[in-house]
């Protein structure tokens, strides 16, 4: 049997896998960011991240590209992704990808010292010192919508609230 048999072979084969988003989230650090600016020319980029409440939040400084992109309402695109050395298989890294609206949190209030105390936690003490600069805002990304993978056959999507609506199953998917 040739490799590009056996592979689709094994794609037909392949079970979904239990999704595990909430697991993913957990033991990612960063969230990859995909924005645009206002004249639709795309950036890609990452910021360490805190989870509260279903929502993410990210410190980020306004002399880096995605801050405005994201200050301004744009789409964005948020990924969560497996650590390429943690996978079996390159092609099948788990990923949660969703679409989120964006608000900033005001300096200085309780959410602002909330949110930035569980970066703390979470990043260390480098908060503190991103925290003095000034030309850093605290950005909450909502999710709207999303995909989960987590394997060959094995893709689901998922609301706001990140729980699994439907297994994607052929969805879009064809084999010659």
């Amino acid at each position: 049997m040739s490799e590009s048999t056996h592979t689709q072979e094994a794609q037909r084969q392949a079970k979904p896998v239990a999704p595990k988003v909430k697991e993913l989230i957990a033991k990612t650090l960063s969230v990859t960011l995909a924005t645009v600016d206002a004249e639709g020319t795309p950036n890609a980029s990452y910021a360490p991240f805190v989870e509260i409440d279903n929502k993410f939040y990210i410190l980020v400084s306004f002399m880096a590209k995605h801050t405005k992109n994201l200050s301004e309402g744009r789409k964005v695109s948020a990924m969560f992704i497996e650590d390429e050395s943690a996978t079996k298989q390159v092609y099948a890294r788990e990923r949660l990808t969703v679409e989120v609206t964006t608000s900033q949190i005001e300096r200085d209030t309780d959410d602002w010292n909330n949110v930035v105390g569980k970066l703390r936690e979470r990043h260390g003490k480098i908060v503190d010192v991103l925290n003095e600069m000034t030309d850093f805002i605290l950005i909450a990304l909502h999710p709207v919508k999303g995909a989960y993978v987590n394997g060959f056959g094995s893709a689901y999507f998922v609301d706001a609230n990140l729980e699994i609506m439907e297994h994607r199953n052929d969805i879009n998917h064809t084999q010659k």
